[in-house]
């Protein structure tokens, strides 16, 4: 469900099948995390996607795109490079800026439904 040809559906986040999609193991800090995803929908051009993401516990960094993302399970914070800090669980709503280096401390698995505009 990759194209903007897909038609108009329903997803329970939930319940939806994800496929792995392995971290650079350079992104690591602690623990085995695991990544899985899925694209739901994205504009011809790639410039914005829709999905689900989720991460198993660990603790990982990242250089992050502009995202909206809702948190529909588990959590997280989220330590910025300058030293601001958010919290993240279920029902919670994230703005993410493109450049943003952040530490993720998951704590429990984190499912979260996603836009990013690249």
């Amino acid at each position: 469900m990759s194209t903007s040809a897909v038609p108009p559906f329903a997803l329970h986040v939930a319940d939806a099948e994800l496929a792995p999609d392995p971290l650079d193991p350079e992104q690591i800090v602690s623990g085995t995390p695991e990544v899985t995803s899925a694209v739901l929908w994205r504009t011809p051009d790639g410039a914005v996607e829709h999905g689900i993401w989720q991460i198993t516990p660990g603790v990982v960094t990242d250089t992050e795109a502009d995202e909206l993302f809702t948190v529909v399970s588990g959590s997280a914070v989220i330590a910025f490079e300058d030293g601001r800090v958010i919290e993240v669980g279920p029902g919670d709503v994230c703005v993410l800026r493109e450049g943003d280096r952040t530490t993720w401390t998951v704590r429990e698995t984190l499912r979260k439904v996603y836009t990013v505009r690249g």
